[in-house]
């Protein structure tokens, strides 16, 4: 199985500082992250891929700072030995992995916190997090906010892997409001759970679904989702299934497009067979 790993931000029209940020590992067991814009495609290994996206949130500036420590602990925390402890083969795995997403976020908290608490000027800082930790059996996906996760195939279309913890997603869920009004209500910019509060602890919520190939998965914050319904969204990954760079550029020009209102992250992951199919073994041997 291989995996094509992209990712790209922008601070939108309106704003001159982005406060968003993203990194990913194609690899780690041979951990080298990446934290620009760019697409990488290698072999899955037994330990997987990651791939992450954060919404920093406010604070005199500093949610840049929020969002770029919350990446760089997560990638901290996701160490080979951490990683090939977690995978270890038996009835446990699934547990593991996710407490070790779980322990992740957790230390992104504290290490926000820390910094709050060493820096007054940064208070009222925080960030939202979604990452998908891509192995070979399974995919985990943990979050803490407002930012989403999305796999694409073409069996079942775009669907949502997160709920958003958000006040216009109780709305929803009570039925009080639908989905099409959440884009527009007056507080859709209000989440309920984020990292950086230091009178709440984080409380990310993890879920798995089998990992298959001839599947993207797409992470995005409210830059993108806050702003374009799901079907919208679905037509521009459809249009580049399985080109995860293309996909990913072209969901970032649609939330530019869209008006650019606030900052914006798109991560892909597609994930192909190894095996080329009948007609690509064809065309090689004839060349």
């Amino acid at each position: 199985m291989q995996i094509t790993l992209s990712a790209t931000t922008h601070p939108g029209h309106e704003r001159t500082n982005n406060e968003d940020a993203f990194a990913f590992c194609p690899d780690i067991a041979h951990p080298q992250w990446v934290h620009d814009a760019n697409t990488v495609r290698k072999p899955l290994g037994d330990h997987g891929a990651l791939l992450l996206v954060a919404d920093g949130i406010g604070g005199f500036n500093a949610g840049e700072v929020a969002s770029d420590i919350a990446v760089h602990t997560v990638a901290d925390t996701m160490r080979v030995e951490a990683v090939t402890k977690a995978v270890s083969s038996d009835e446990r795995q699934e547990e593991r992995c996710t407490e070790l997403l779980r322990s992740a976020i957790a230390n992104a908290d504290e290490q926000i916190n820390q910094h709050i608490l060493s820096d007054f000027h940064t208070v009222g800082m925080g960030t939202t997090i979604v990452l998908a930790w891509i192995l070979p059996q399974r995919t985990y996906i943990a979050w803490c906010g407002d930012s989403r996760c999305y796999r694409y195939n073409s069996r079942d279309g775009l669907c949502p892997l997160t709920q958003d913890h958000s006040y216009v997603q109780q709305l929803v869920d009570k039925g009080e409001i639908t989905p099409e009004e959440a884009l527009t209500h007056p507080d859709n910019n209000i989440i309920t759970r984020a990292l950086g509060d230091v009178d709440c602890p984080s409380e990310p919520e993890v879920t798995s679904i089998p990992t298959e190939t001839d599947t993207m998965l797409i992470l995005c914050t409210d830059g993108l989702c806050g702003y374009l319904a799901d079907d919208v969204i679905q037509q521009t990954v459809q249009a580049h299934a399985g080109k995860a760079d293309k996909c990913c550029n072209a969901l970032l020009q649609l939330a530019l497009d869209a008006g650019g209102h606030d900052n914006i992250a798109v991560g892909v992951a597609y994930l192909s067979d190894t095996q080329p199919n009948f007609f690509q073994r064809l065309l090689k041997l004839t060349k």
